[in-house]
Parts: structure tokens; C-alpha cells; sequence
């Protein structure tokens, strides 16, 4: 999670109140945050990946404000309008496609709010941006740009300028082989022929996105007047980044304005709804709430209420469902004043059927002579596509806050390689499988994420082949009391004529094979690897119906 660290006077001064370390150490804690410490001088705290707002002292301080019923309730945005124009050239829709861009007039900079925005921008790129890759922002000098601007791609050495923390003039190319910021972000474009710049009336650059600013437009504390550009590969993460940004400074009285970016006039700072039902939340909190309460509660996290629903602010990117309005109700209602209540039904428990099942089948495959491992649930495009050589959809995070682990694993078997490929320098042979959930898409369920478990199971050895692998398949239906059959199969990841579908009563349930030479390469493996990976469920199902 991000780590943040607040100038405690600057912190109190936006909240315009004054409060002793103790008051702000459980009130802190309290709003749902991981508190480090409170001292004299910082307040170093850990916030959640789902709150991008409040990686910034004047959004921590909005929540803290709302919070300690300081400035509650919903903040409306006034957005003024201007002339100012981006004009996106089609050149770049294959590039990096999305920009969105503000400014933010007359606002008051010292050392503690650079810093702040410096904080933000830089905590916003690694967590919401995915390391700049799928959001990238750019802050500058309103006053030394001259519009309209045009946001378009460029080759490598058509341009130059002077990037930041420089002083001579670069090319492109010279900038992301020489400058630290190009070095560090240069994967980011490495597939690309063409570069994104934005630039201004005189052709000049004053942007390279994701990569770094043109000293032209640099900020510093005599500035007042601040342009931000924020570019992407996801239109909605840039427009809440944007929000995000545009909010911030606005909370420091910075006045919004318009700008006409494309076909859009950005930022829309609008409020959204979310219906909520008073009787859905006093069930789930075993409270018994009244809609003035409701209303008073939901205040306190700074969003409104009106006609039964819920009045988003434009800048809460983690508020989707109901369940999310739920948990700010439970954050300002305090979780110290919920009472313990003991249920008034008399129930007998039991373990789940399916679990026992789950662990009679782990109790088999690791009598013979297997390891069980625990890998987790989100994984990386490269681990589960690239290095399998698979065509397999998968569903990805909104907001992660790591470019290795962003999506949720669609199978188990990359997994399961990859901790083979960590542990090749171990003796051999290798005998690994885990038992898991996966997930896929389905519109049918509450959440549109469908969650079933999978077996995977495999082996890298001298002596690892297709034999190898359904003997142990074999075993395991055996021991079981299942009988099944196999198909031939085709599967890009496997050695064409080494690899079957395992089917029970007709019905697929998975596959068992062994890998292909370029699959090991890609994981830099130099023994041979069989493996397979089936639907425990329907082995379940099998189990049940052949009892």
C-alpha cells in the first residue's frame, strides 16, 4: 500500500482546527487508514489502494475534515470556462489514445503544497497509473504556455527539448536513453515507433508522456496558475485521475477552468448517485438507522444524500456498489460503537461438503509424493498470456497498485510453472500442485466475476512426459472411484500429439500434457515439465453422483 507522509502544521492548517497527536492518532486509524506515526513534525500514514484521493495532504485533510465534522457533507465543484484548447491528432490514437487536461487558477504555493503535489502525482503514477503505463500526469506553469496545444506522436528524433533536471536540449530517443526518468520509464514505449508529445502554439514540446515535462513549463513557489494534462491508455482511470488532481487543488481554493481537450470539455466534476436502500444497510450493520441519521453519517464522508440515494463526489473512484456505501456508513458511525450481538437462531455447524472434499483430494495427490503450494489470486498479463502462449480472457483490476500483480488469475498452471522456474537451482525432481480459485467474467453474477476451484498439478524432471503425467491422473481417479477418458487435444502452451482433454461422462474437465520447448524457454527452464490443470468441481460432482 502507499505510504504517504504529511507536514503535520500544513496538515492542520487545511484543517483549520487544531488537535492534539492523541486525537489525531485514532481519529486517523479510525477513518481507515494504517497509521505509522504522529510526531512533532509528519504524520506518516498508509493508505488504502482503493482511496487514491487522499494520497495528497489536501485530500487527506478533506476526508479528515469530514470525518472529525469539521466541513462535512458533499463538496460541489464550480467549473468556469475558458477558450483554452488541445487539439488530439488522430497520429496518436495508436500510441498512447487519452488525454484530458485542466486548469487550476490562482493558487497560493509554498514548499509543504509543492511537496503535497509532487506526493500525489508521483503516489497517483505507481498506484492508479500502473507506473505511469496506463496513467501518466503532467503539472506546469500555466502562465509560460502558449495555446491552443496539440497532443499528437512523434518519431523518436523529430524533436527536442529540455527535460526537466536538465540543461541542454534532447531528442526523444537521447531522453529515454540518457536522462534517469527516460531509463526508468522507457519500457513503457519500448514496442512503439512513434512517441507522444504535447505542443504548444510554437511547436514546441512541453510534455513527453508518461516520460517526463519540458523545463518551460516548470513549477515552482512564485507560480499561481497551474495547467495539468493527464494522459492514458484508460479513459476512465485518466479522467478520475484528473478528478482527483483538479479536486485537491481546488481544496487549497484554487478556481477550476475549463478546458476543451479534443471533443471534450474536461474536467467534469459532476456528482454521481448510487441508490441506497436504509433497510439493506441497517441489515448488514445490524443497526437501526433512521434516513436523517443515514443522511448525518454519509455527511461525515463527505457524500450527500438525496432521495434515497447516495451523492457521489467526483473524486471517490472506490464507491461502485451499495456494499461500498455500507462500509462508509460503518467508518462514520465508528466501528468501536458497534456492540457484539450474539445471533437469536440456534444452528449446528458443519464443514462444507465441498472443502472436505477439496482436502481429501490434497491428502492423495500429496501421498504421492507431491508438494502443496499457495500462489496468489492476482497475477500479470506476461505470467498468464506471453509466457504460456495462451489465448485465455482474463478480468483486471481498476486500480491496482502494482504493474506485477493486476490482474486475477484466470488459471492456476502459469503459477504453478513459475514457482518451478524461482526454484530451478533446487535438486530435481520438482513435484508441486495447488488447489485454488480462478476467476472469469460472467454478467449473470452480482459482482459480473464468476470464482470456481481448479487443480493444478505438475512435474519437472529428467523423466517429465505425457506418460508421467497421466499416470498420476490414473492414481488420482482411482483412489477417487472415477473413471474417465482422454481426447486428443490441441493447446498452444503443450507439444502438438502430447496433450489431452480429460473428459468424465463426456464432459470436459480440463487437460494434461507436456509443455512445449518454447514455454520452457520463455520461463528460462532447462528440464522437461508435464502438467495439468481440471475443474475439481465437476471431479466433486462426479464423486458425489458415482456415491
Amino acid at each position: 500500500m502507499p505510504t504517504i507522509t504529511l507536514e503535520k502544521s500544513y496538515l492542520l492548517k487545511l484543517l483549520g482546527k487544531k488537535y492534539s497527536d492523541a486525537v489525531l492518532a485514532d481519529r486517523i486509524a479510525m477513518l481507515g487508514t494504517d497509521l505509522e506515526r504522529v510526531d512533532e513534525k509528519e504524520i506518516v500514514v498508509e493508505v488504502f489502494p482503493n482511496r487514491p484521493d487522499m494520497l495528497s495532504a489536501e485530500g487527506f485533510a478533506r476526508a479528515l475534515s469530514s470525518f472529525l465534522g469539521i466541513k462535512k457533507g458533499l463538496k460541489n465543484y464550480k467549473v468556469k470556462k475558458s477558450k483554452l484548447k488541445v487539439e488530439i491528432d488522430k497520429s496518436v490514437k495508436e500510441v498512447r489514445p487519452f488525454i484530458k487536461c485542466a486548469v487550476i487558477k490562482h493558487i497560493k504555493f509554498n514548499d509543504a503544497a509543492i511537496k503535497s503535489l509532487m506526493q500525489l502525482q508521483e503516489k497517483l503514477h505507481q498506484t492508479h497509473g500502473r507506473k505511469r503505463k496506463k496513467v501518466a500526469i503532467g503539472v506546469h506553469d500555466f502562465d509560460k504556455i502558449k495555446f491552443p496545444l496539440t497532443y499528437k506522436a512523434a518519431k523518436p528524433d523529430s524533436y527536442a527539448f529540455t527535460p526537466l533536471g536538465d540543461k541542454k536540449r534532447l531528442t526523444l530517443e537521447q531522453i529515454l536513453k540518457k536522462t534517469p526518468k527516460g531509463q526508468q520509464y522507457a519500457w513503457i514505449l519500448e514496442s512503439k515507433k512513434e512517441y507522444p508529445i504535447i505542443v504548444d502554439a510554437d511547436d514546441e514540446v512541453i510534455s513527453f508522456p508518461p516520460i517526463i515535462n519540458s523545463v518551460l513549463t516548470q513549477v515552482n513557489e512564485s507560480t499561481k496558475n497551474i495547467f495539468i494534462d493527464v494522459t492514458g491508455t484508460d479513459e476512465l482511470a485518466v479522467n478520475q485521475a484528473l478528478n482527483i488532481i483538479v479536486s485537491s487543488l481546488a481544496y487549497r481554493k484554487g478556481e477550476i477552468y475549463a478546458v476543451k481537450t479534443g471533443k471534450d470539455l474536461t474536467p467534469n466534476l459532476e456528482p454521481r448517485t448510487i441508490k441506497i436502500d436504509i433497510a439493506y444497510v441497517n441489515k448488514l450493520l445490524g443497526l437501526n438507522l433512521k434516513e436523517s441519521k443515514l443522511k448525518e453519517l454519509l455527511s461525515r464522508m463527505g457524500l450527500g444524500y438525496k432521495a434515497k440515494k447516495a451523492v457521489i463526489p467526483p473524486y471517490r473512484v472506490d464507491i461502485l456498489h451499495p456494499i461500498d456505501i455500507v462500509e462508509d456508513v460503518a467508518i462514520a458511525y465508528g466501528y468501536e460503537n458497534f456492540e457484539p450481538v450474539i445471533p437469536k437462531i440456534s444452528t449446528v455447524g458443519e464443514e462444507n461438503h465441498k472443502e472436505i472434499f477439496f482436502r481429501r483430494v490434497s491428502s492423495i495427490i500429496t501421498g504421492f509424493g507431491f508438494l502443496e503450494t499457495s500462489t496468489y489470486h492476482l497475477t500479470n498479463y506476461s505470467d498468464m498470456k506471453t509466457k504460456m502462449n495462451a489465448d485465455i480472457p482474463y478480468l483486471e483490476l481498476s486500480n491496482s497498485v502494482s504493474s506485477e500483480f493486476y490482474i486475477l488469475r484466470p488459471w492456476l498452471l502459469p503459477l504453478l510453472i513459475k514457482v518451478l522456474s524461482e526454484n530451478k537451482t533446487r535438486e530435481y525432481p520438482h513435484m508441486v500442485f495447488e488447489i485454488g480459485t480462478v476467476f472469469s467474467s460472467d454478467i449473470e453474477e452480482e459482482t459480473r466475476i464468476f470464482e470456481k476451484k481448479n487443480l493444478a498439478i505438475a512435474i519437472a524432471s529428467r523423466s517429465a512426459d505425457f506418460t508421467k503425467i497421466k499416470q498420476v491422473v490414473d492414481a488420482l481417479m482411482n483412489a477417487l472411484g472415477i473413471k474417465y477418458d482422454v481426447e486428443e487435444a490441441k493447446n498452444s502452451s503443450f507439444i502438438p500429439g502430447r496433450v489431452a482433454n480429460i473428459l468424465i461422462d463426456d464432459q470436459n474437465i480440463g487437460f494434461m500434457g507436456e509443455l512445449s520447448p518454447a514455454i520452457l524457454s520463455n520461463w528460462q527452464l532447462d528440464t522437461p515439465v508435464c502438467c495439468l490443470e481440471i475443474d475439481i468441481e465437476k471431479i466433486y460432482a462426479a464423486a458425489v453422483n458415482s456415491d
